[in-house]
Formats: C-alpha cells, structure tokens, sequence
C-alpha cells in the first residue's frame, strides 16, 4: 500500500510540473518528497522542416467561396463548394387540394401545383478580406450525388469530374458581402446573418426531359409524384436534390466562410379557420379561409455532405517549402511542419526508465507582413504521427493525449505552441520493433485543425465539462511561421523527466 501511495502522489506532483515552461528545479522538488524515487531530467535538439499538404480531408462544416491574394506570398488561393440539403423525417408538403398557383394569366387558381419562386440562400458568420469588394459565383446543380461511401479531399473538383450536370439548374449572383439594400442598423443588429441570395426562377428541365416554370415547381411536383422521396435525407438527395456546387467565377478579395446553405421554395395554400360571429344575435361558428404564401426550407446539416475544393499556386508553396531559414504553416491545404524526435537518444541509458513528462515548444516568429489582411496564424494545431495524416480524420479520431495532442495559440502569453506532455507518444515510438520500423516511425506532423466542442453541466457535481466532438482540418486562411529545429543547438525542445524506483 505505501508503494500505491507513493506513486499516486509522484504522478499527480509530476502532473503539476509539468505545466510549468521550465524543468529546471523539477528535479530536486520531486526528489524531496521521497527516497524511494529518482528523478532525472534531460533535454533534446528537435529537428524540423516544412511539406506540402497537397490536399485534406474535406470534411469540414464550413464551405469556402471566393478568391483572395496571399499578402506574404502574393499567390492566388481560390475556394468553392459544394453543398446538399436534406428533409425532415417523412415531410409532408400541404395537401395537393390546397395548394393555389399561378395561372397562365398570373392569376391564383386552386390546385394548380407550381412554385412563385425558389432560392438558395448561402449564410455566413466569418469571412477574410475586403468585404466591399464586387464577387461573382456560378450555382450549378449536381448530376451525380456525391455519396459518403468514399473520402473526399480537398483537391476533389466535382466540375472536372463530370459530376456537374452540364444542363441542369445554374445561376449566377454578383455579390458583396456587404448587402448594401439593407439598412445599417439591421446589418449591425446581433440578430442578423448574412447570406447571398442566388434566385432560380427560370424555366427548368429534369434530367428525364420533363419542364417545370421553375426548380422549386419541380421540387413541388416531385413530392406529389413520389413523396417517398422525401423519407430521409439520403432519399431526398438521391431522387430529388443532389445538391448544387458553387463556383467562383470573378472577382478577387474576398472569402465568404459559409456556416449554413438553404434551399427555399415559396408557395401559395388556402389554410381554414374558425372564428365566432353573430348572426341574428346568436354566436356562431363561421369558417373562414385565408390564401397565403408559404415556404418550405431545406437545410444543409451534418448529415449530407458538403465539400470544399481549394485552388493553390503549388509553385509558391513549393519555394516556400525549399525555405531554411525557418518552416511554414499555411492554409486550406497548404503547408504543415514535420519534426524528428530522437527517440533512441531519449531512451539510451534510460531503458529501464519511466518517460513521466516530455514538453514540447515550438516557438512562433512574428508576422513581418504589414498588410491590414495577413492572414491570422493557426489557433489550434494538431500533433500526429505522419504516418497517421490521413487515418486519423479519414476514421473521425479527436486527440487522446496518447498519440495525438492539440495544443492552442492566442496573441496574449507565451508566442509558442506548447505540448505540455507528449510522454505516451514517445513510449509508443520506443516500443516499436526495430525490425518493424518505417521512415516514419519517429516523424511527427503539425496539422492546423478546428475543433469543435460541446459542453455539459452536472447536476451532481455542479460544474460544467467541455467534450471535444470533432477534429476536423482548418479550412480557413491562416499562415505562420515557425523557428527552424535544427539537429544541434535547435531552438525547439523536448524536455524530458524520467523516474525510476530505487
């Protein structure tokens, strides 16, 4: 019991510890609380370089449109996406009988099934650049619905790849993302999103070769035809809506981060009520009937897809890259920082002791653009094993501490990304099989990630936890640059402390 004792108190003053930057006195206040334990410490050189992302798992709940220049690099990074829509549970559109359209004299007639209009509708919450600046997007309807039997990345180009059905549904909207027909005061409101609005009014054929006055009469009649269709999301974006890719198609500055994509289709019904009135001095129910316009809304949500492309200048990230003097950040789909930790020096003379702690730093250098739109630097980066890029988001992994670890930057404390315990990780590399080691058995990456999180409140206890939910790659605008490692002398270090049992 006193041996339990003694390692539940060294584990929990080590936990303590090694939150600290330093280790320097590490050493002598553990070695003070009992005999029974040594304790040593030790630090090494982290060598590193930067490589090229190529292209991401393109998973993320935000879609990306526009184009904007690199301020650092002036190269041109591009974005588009594609979105789906789905349907509630077994929807149900009114019945057929009380729906009122347009006649061939414009005038409301009962039971005639055809929309007043249908529209997109593209929110976002964020955006990079100059928010005056005049854009141009194309919204094309996909032939194909791009299923969630296979991974998409992010060099994935449904237009290229025949997806896009060359004669189905398009528009295109000329766009700010200051919507100057609005008052300021509403544009300012907390209460209000902004969004583009792509209309699609005209005449439309389906891929059978039936016309309908517009996409949403097609919607409409679809639903009358074969309301099985509208069971679940993946009957709807199979047999109704396969979704729409939006395409930047002009204009330069700007970069809309769409939270949440939404298909509207308006249309007029007859609704009954009752209401009491006097005849002859009596109160009696009268049934009244009102026509009024209606609209169903389709929303993009976790449960279809929605990808975005990226468009890099591969020639300037390269040279980027090839650069000594100090390794990269950048994204969407840009640069990531690869580091060597030298495992077999860590654990010579050491094979028969623990690995407590092992901090990581990797110290950041400032931003030397004086442009007002430098793009901001990563908040949050994952540290991996390489050999686990494309595994870790493909299986929808969140960091365990134990391979995997995210650490966090803001523009107050220390300028570096801080792994206060990357101890488990060195353990695992140490117990690989020799025989069995690959090129990249040691070989750690920095992923720039968002993570999303939910939290929750205990009754019980009183206090309110934070879950992470999803790890997912950063799809925004961001770059950094990082201190050169270096296999001597390097200004990233591991510190390690290591613990034996007398």
């Amino acid at each position: 019991m006193k041996i339990q004792h003694l390692v539940a108190l060294f584990a929990a003053t080590v936990a303590f510890t090694a939150c600290d930057d330093t280790t320097d006195t590490i050493g002598s206040s553990l070695s003070n609380l009992t005999d029974a334990v040594e304790v040593g410490t030790a630090s090494f050189d982290i060598p590193s370089n930067s490589i090229m992302a190529d292209s991401v798992l393109s998973n993320s709940l935000t879609g990306y449109i526009g184009k904007v220049r690199d301020p650092e690099t002036g190269a041109y990074i591009t974005g588009d996406f594609m979105a789906q829509f789905t349907c509630l549970e077994n929807y149900k559109f009114p019945d057929k009988n009380n729906l009122y359209g347009r006649n061939a004299q414009g005038k409301l007639e009962s039971g005639l099934v055809n929309a007043d209009s249908c529209e997109l509708r593209l929110f976002y919450r964020d955006f990079y650049g100059d928010s005056t600046r005049t854009m141009k997007l194309k919204a094309m309807e996909m032939g194909q619905t791009m299923n969630e039997d296979r991974n998409y990345y992010s060099s994935f180009d449904p237009l290229e790849q025949g997806l896009v059905r060359k004669d189905g549904a398009q528009a295109t909207k000329v766009y700010s993302l200051i919507d100057y027909n609005l008052p300021k005061h509403v544009r300012d409101s907390s209460n209000y999103t902004p969004y583009i609005t792509i209309k699609f009014n005209q005449p439309y054929t389906d891929k059978n070769g039936k016309k309908y006055s517009n996409y949403g009469t097609y919607v409409l009649e679809t639903y009358y035809e074969h309301p099985e269709y509208f069971k679940n999301a993946y009957t709807f974006r199979n047999h109704v809506v396969p979704g729409f890719f939006f395409k930047n198609v002009g204009g330069l500055g700007n970069m809309a981060y769409i939270s949440d994509s939404q298909l509207n289709v308006y249309y007029h019904e007859m609704d009954h009520y009752n209401v009491t009135d006097s005849v002859n001095g009596e109160a009696v129910t009268v049934r009244k009937d009102t026509i009024f316009q209606n609209v169903t809304s389709f929303w993009g949500t976790e449960e279809v897809l929605q990808t975005t492309t990226i468009t890099n200048d591969k020639s300037t990230l390269e040279k980027l890259v090839a650069d000594q003097s100090c390794t990269y950040l950048k994204t969407p789909a840009g640069i990531f920082t690869e580091m060597t930790l030298p495992v077999d020096d860590i654990t010579k003379g050491h094979e028969n002791d623990i690995i407590t702690s092992a901090q990581l730093v990797v110290p950041r250098l400032n931003n030397t653009s004086t442009s007002e739109y430098a793009f901001d630097a990563p908040k949050k980066l994952l540290l991996i094993p390489k050999d686990s890029i494309h595994s870790f988001f493909e299986n929808n992994e969140i960091d365990n501490n134990k391979t995997s670890y995210v650490a966090s930057w803001t523009n107050s404390g220390d300028n570096s990304y801080i792994y206060s315990n990357i101890a488990s990780l060195v353990t695992v590399m140490k117990n690989v099989d020799k025989a069995k080691r690959s090129s990249n058995w040691n070989k750690i990456v920095l992923v720039p990630v968002e993570v999303s999180t939910t939290s929750t409140y205990s009754s019980y206890t009183g206090q309110t936890s934070t879950v992470t939910t999803k790890v997912a790659n950063d799809m925004s605008l961001t770059s950094t640059r990082l201190a050169k490692g270096t296999s001597q002398n390097s200004p990233i270090k591991l510190s390690v402390i290591y613990s034996r049992f007398k």
